[in-house]
This record gives structure tokens, sequence and C-alpha cells, in this order.
């Protein structure tokens, strides 16, 4: 008696399952899995440093219509002792806007995060907290904070000037 013999069909599911598995165990390597962090971080980067673009823009032309506004429409005596604080505060917030801007492009170019420049970024939106801070509408105590979180901001720049001009 001659037996038949049958090829079995494999089952394509489990051929899937296990280039599936076998691709996402390469992906997950060192090596792989950096390379792909390395791009989406690259990615967000772009994305983010776009969106501050417009951001600049934006803000720069609601800081000139707000400009023309109080120059041109508004009486001619004290015409800036209103907005005055809240012109300032626009000018800040595009000068912070920009630090952002320059953190995200350092970090483009060199890949690592300088955090002298995230401390003046800080500095700057402490700075402007405090230039628009109005005591009417606040505690002493919330000034108080503003005041040590300036201090140790400015101790943390000063250390990291310190360290860096002592390694150069």
């Amino acid at each position: 008696m001659v037996k038949a013999v049958t090829m079995g069909k494999r089952n394509p599911s489990k051929n899937r399952f296990k280039s599936l598995i076998t691709k996402t165990g390469k992906l997950l390597r060192n090596d792989n899995f950096m390379v792909g962090i390395h791009f989406v971080e690259n990615a967000v980067s772009k994305i983010l440093s776009v969106a501050l673009i417009i951001v600049v823009g934006v803000s720069l032309f609601e800081l000139t219509l707000i400009l023309a506004k109080d120059l041109f429409t508004t009486e001619p005596v004290g015409f800036f002792n209103k907005t005055l604080i809240e012109i300032f505060g626009l000018f800040l917030n595009i000068l912070i806007a920009l630090e952002l801007l320059e953190n995200i492009t350092a970090y483009l170019r060199k890949h690592i995060v300088q955090v002298e420049l995230v401390v003046v970024t800080a500095l700057i939106a402490v700075a402007r907290k405090i230039i628009i801070f109005d005591p009417s509408k606040y505690a002493k105590n919330d000034l108080i904070a503003l005041a040590f979180a300036c201090f140790a901001l400015a101790a943390s720049y000063a250390l990291i000037r310190f360290i860096n001009q002592r390694d150069n």
C-alpha cells in the first residue's frame, strides 16, 4: 500500500505573526530603536519650530495692531498709560517665543539640550511676570514667590556660566 504524502498547507496567519514578531524584534534592538527615537525627536522639533514661527508672526501682528490703535486712535495725552504694561508683556512674549525657538534650533544642531538657554528663557519668563505683575490682583506672597524664583534662576545661571567658563 502506497500512502499518499500530502503537503500540509502552511497557516498564513502564523507566518504573518512570526514575521511581525521578527520585524518588531529587529526594530527594538538598541541601534534601530535609537534611530527611530532620533527621527521622532527631529520631526517633533521641526514641527514645534514651525509652530513657534507662526506664533511669533501672529504676536508681532497683534503688537503692531495694538501700537497702531494706541498711537492713532487715542488721545495724545498719556496715551500709553493703560496699555504700557500690556505692550511690555507682548514684547516679552515675543522674546520668550524667540528664545524657545533658539532652544529648539540648538537642539536640532547639537542634539543636546543646552541648559544655559533654558535657564535664560525661564529668567525672561519670570521677568515678564514681574513686569506685568498687578499688585491689586495678587497677594504679596505671589510677589515673594516670583522674587524667590528669580533669585533661584539667577543663581542657577551663574553656576552654569561658572562651570562652562571653567571647562573651557
